[in-house]
């Protein structure tokens, strides 16, 4: 693993601990309201560790740096 995965791991698990802890300590509104940029953020998560670099497109406006 990459020093990058390590670290977009971490912050993963401290996101998702803090999470845990607030429904633990009953801040269900304040949990319901963050699940839409959980999910968003754990399928970014999935998505950078399952892709390759080498599928990935090109960067926006790399056509203007060959030319």
């Amino acid at each position: 693993m990459t020093s990058k995965q390590v670290m977009t791991t971490a912050v993963l698990a401290a996101v998702l601990a803090r999470s845990t802890v607030m429904t633990v300590l009953g801040q269900l509104a304040a949990v319901a309201a963050l699940l839409p940029s959980l999910g968003l953020f754990v399928q970014q998560i999935v998505s950078a560790f399952s892709s390759d670099d080498a599928l990935r497109g090109p960067v926006a406006g790399s056509e203007e740096l060959t030319q």
